[in-house]
């Protein structure tokens, strides 16, 4: 048997599987850092693209207040908040808590350690992401609309004396209150000072705020389990044991299932009221009331420490953006379009490398498959990968024997018939309802290995477990990270 697994472990597109480095990957996540950066050099250089100068009236009291000299928030204090404070959050979270509690106590250090480089890795990617995509597309709207901000007469200096000579449309009348005037009008020496001023929509300070504040909010919810209490759906119960670090190293006879009998000693509930009609109205209410009390007791609100750790960041995020506006340096509007841009970036960013908040335990979505780090193509399911992805590691158990053969049944002795925690009976991996839980790509391993598939052969590798040295790792999904 230890012949076939060293077999195994040599051949072909198999073994650069279980070295667990593709150079093919890491070129792929190297592109995407270098694009980030370009996009970022981008974004740097279009802050010294002249912009277009709106007219703009003489009278007008919208951008006639004085030039704030020293700022509630400069730049490099924005830098700080909005870019080191994530970096060094997303940091700390990546190397001190994680995988977590839900580790296998004989987990190699190796393997752990890979999980914590790669939550740091994507979560800086995407903080990165958010902020670049951000502050791009903000450089970009400041040059094409050339909005003026409110303290552009400040900057400006108008040559009033000669105004008539500016002017370039409004009322023409004895009162020049209608007239508009070109940014020619201006005697303002320093240029960088004077095109500054037509950069007022959107406002760069809200959104990269949102961008990199809002993302390490969204982030540090992720991580620690802070949303709204909610029950699980089905699917989500059946694959709870999913959740885990490395559900592929927990105890195969681990079961996240319920049985009838449990669940109908649930229903011994005396927290109802019994119906004066009859024993079966009755007992239907008890059976009601126990699956109410049931479903209360599967969530809870996360502790309120939690809550401002979590919020404090966003706040953060307000108070730059609220400075913008006593600052006299943006209008309500740009203040308010600028953040909502910031957000937009900061939700895309996360949710592109994380997992959903509600299903995900605060993972990171994993790699990108080998075979399609950089081209999936119609008709594939995304990067993940499929079994033909790896070779004869899918079409082949180690012992030479088919995939598609029996696989072992970890259930229970007893146990013909489960009942999941929302109360669908399952047997043999079809629900009551004839829905199969089994989708393509998948065999049955059994209801307490619902997330197993043929493209790791999970429970056949676990069968050897106790003929391979401690220090091997056991198949390619262990070397996952």
């Amino acid at each position: 048997m230890s012949g076939g697994y060293k077999k195994m472990v040599g051949s072909g597109r198999l073994s650069a599987v279980r070295s667990g480095f593709s150079v093919r990957l890491f070129l792929s996540y190297a592109l995407d850092w270098i694009l980030v950066v370009a996009f970022g050099f981008l974004a740097l250089g279009l802050g010294f693209v002249t912009p277009n100068k709106r007219p703009f009236s003489l009278t007008d009291p919208n951008i006639s207040f004085p030039f704030t000299e020293s700022e509630a928030c400069p730049s490099w204090l924005l830098v700080v908040l909005n870019a080191g404070v994530p970096i060094i959050g997303i940091f700390i979270v990546s190397l001190i808590f994680v995988p977590g509690a839900t580790v296998p106590r004989d987990t190699p250090k190796t393997l752990i350690w890979k999980r914590k480089l790669w939550e740091l890795h994507v979560g800086l990617l995407g903080l990165a992401l958010s902020l670049v995509v951000a502050w791009f597309f903000t450089q970009g709207t400041k040059n094409w609309f050339g909005k003026p901000r409110p303290d552009l007469l400040a900057r400006c200096e108008p040559d009033f004396e000669n105004a008539a000579r500016y002017a370039i449309g409004g009322f023409v009348g004895e009162a020049a209150t209608g007239r508009l005037y070109s940014a020619d009008i201006c005697q303002q020496t320093d240029k960088g000072k004077l095109d500054d001023g037509f950069r007022s929509y959107p406002s760069g300070h809200s959104s990269s705020a949102a961008a990199g504040l809002v993302y390490l909010s969204l982030f540090l919810a992720s991580k620690f389990a802070v949303n709204i209490p909610f029950v699980p759906s089905g699917d989500s119960v059946t694959n709870s044991l999913s959740r885990a670090a490395f559900p592929s190293r927990m105890q195969r006879n681990e079961d996240t299932y319920s049985t009838s009998n449990s669940q109908e000693a649930q229903w011994n509930d005396q927290s109802g009221t019994p119906s004066p009609t009859t024993g079966k109205v009755a007992y239907s209410n008890a059976k009601h009331n126990a699956q109410i009390q049931a479903e209360r007791l599967q969530a809870a609100a996360p502790p309120v420490y939690l809550l401002c750790i979590t919020f404090a960041p966003f706040c953060a995020s307000i108070w730059i953006a609220s400075s913008r506006w006593y600052d006299f340096r943006h209008h309500g509007f740009d203040i308010l379009f600028g953040y909502l841009m910031g957000v937009a970036t900061a939700y895309f960013a996360f949710r592109l490398y994380h997992m959903p908040m509600r299903d995900g335990a605060g993972w990171a979505w994993g790699p990108r498959s080998d075979a399609r780090a950089f081209w999936a193509g119609v008709g594939r399911l995304g990067y993940a990968g499929e079994r033909r992805d790896i070779g004869d590691m899918a079409s082949k158990r180690h012992d030479g024997v088919s995939a598609a053969g029996p696989a072992e049944d970890y259930r229970p002795a007893g146990s013909g018939a489960l009942t999941h925690a929302n109360g669908i009976t399952q047997q043999n991996g079809i629900t009551r309802n004839d829905e199969p839980h089994a989708y393509s790509g998948q065999e049955d391993y059994g209801v307490a290995r619902p997330y197993g598939t043929a493209e790791y052969q999970d429970v056949n590798l676990q069968r050897h477990e106790e003929e391979m040295p401690r220090d091997v790792e056991m198949h390619p999904m262990n070397n996952r990270i």
